[in-house]
């Protein structure tokens, strides 16, 4: 029933483009993408050259400003920082914008009832025509047969009444259409292959053959086999990024539905303040990692 607390762990489709599915989450991340997009683009013709800023072009320079020089102290290095910037701020904006953005009024509560098509079942009824041979062959009584098939029919419409109101139920329920990005395993999935994915980038880029040597060192049998475990690690990192920012991230959504389900108008606003910081915090989390990852990577491999 749509007044019941409903908690998923997979996402649920919305509607379908071409056989392509569009989950909630994914389209909560189109818009969360689209708005930030064209914020930026926005701030953008509006910066002037100035050694003064002001409003809101004060406030962005102070934050890339923050963000570079923070990234910098773990590269030491001004060619890797200009490198790395672009994807790790990226990353912590994306993904601490996702985290956020479920808090807001409107999340979980806002339903779309269109995009089920629920089958119905039924138990199919016996025609009497077919009955006739089974009494000539067995002998059974005629009067116990036909109580058997009312029995039968009433047991059938039975079922199919509670289908329909199991079905009505469910249009009238729905589906959430935003839920955050990052409570979706496939989100945090991709975000871990990009992640990953830009290592090696990074690695050849600024280490050249040398970081192949990393996976690939014949020079005796142990480093050898020091690379293969090398190579298990950087799989490891994949499940290492997607499940610590999907078992965050989940768990806390969990942790608001329930809370809000309880007692809807006082106690969530602790757990909401929670879950801003630890957004926050595994964002953070994310992109630090990505970046002392990216620094490892661009050292030179003998």
């Amino acid at each position: 029933m749509a007044a019941n607390l409903h908690i998923a762990i997979t996402p649920e489709t919305l509607f379908t483009i071409g056989g392509f599915e569009v989950t909630n989450t994914l389209f909560t991340s189109y818009l969360v993408t689209i708005a930030l997009t064209i914020f930026l683009l926005s701030v953008r013709s509006k910066i002037k050259p100035t050694t003064r800023p002001k409003g809101i072009q004060n406030i962005l320079e102070a934050i890339v400003g923050g963000l570079y020089s923070f990234f910098q102290s773990i590269t030491h290095s001004t060619k890797k920082t200009q490198a790395f910037t672009p994807v790790i701020a990226g990353f912590f904006i994306f993904i601490m914008l996702n985290n956020w953005v479920e808090l807001l009024p409107g999340f979980h509560t806002i339903l779309y009832t269109g995009h089920a098509e629920i089958k119905l079942s039924q138990i199919p009824s016996v025609p009497w025509q077919n009955v006739a041979p089974a009494l000539a062959v067995t002998n059974i009584d005629e009067d116990e047969v036909n109580s058997d098939l009312l029995a039968n029919e009433e047991i059938s419409h039975s079922n199919q009444d509670s289908v329909e109101t199991e079905s009505a139920e469910e249009k009238h329920g729905g589906v959430p259409i935003f839920r955050g990005a990052n409570a979706d395993i496939n989100m945090t999935v991709a975000l871990a292959l990009i992640s990953v994915g830009a290592i090696q980038y990074y690695g050849l880029k600024f280490a050249g053959k040398g970081y192949l040597k990393k996976y690939l060192n014949f020079s005796s049998p142990i480093m050898f086999f020091v690379g293969i475990l090398e190579f298990v690690s950087e799989l490891s990192k994949i499940l290492s990024f997607a499940f610590r920012l999907f078992g965050n991230i989940f768990a806390g959504e969990v942790l608001i539905a329930v809370i809000t389900f309880l007692i809807p108008v006082i106690l969530p606003i602790p757990f909401i303040g929670l879950e801003i910081f630890v957004g926050f915090i595994q964002a953070l989390v994310f992109a630090m990692l990505s970046l002392v990852f990216f620094t490892m990577a661009t050292e030179t491999h003998h």
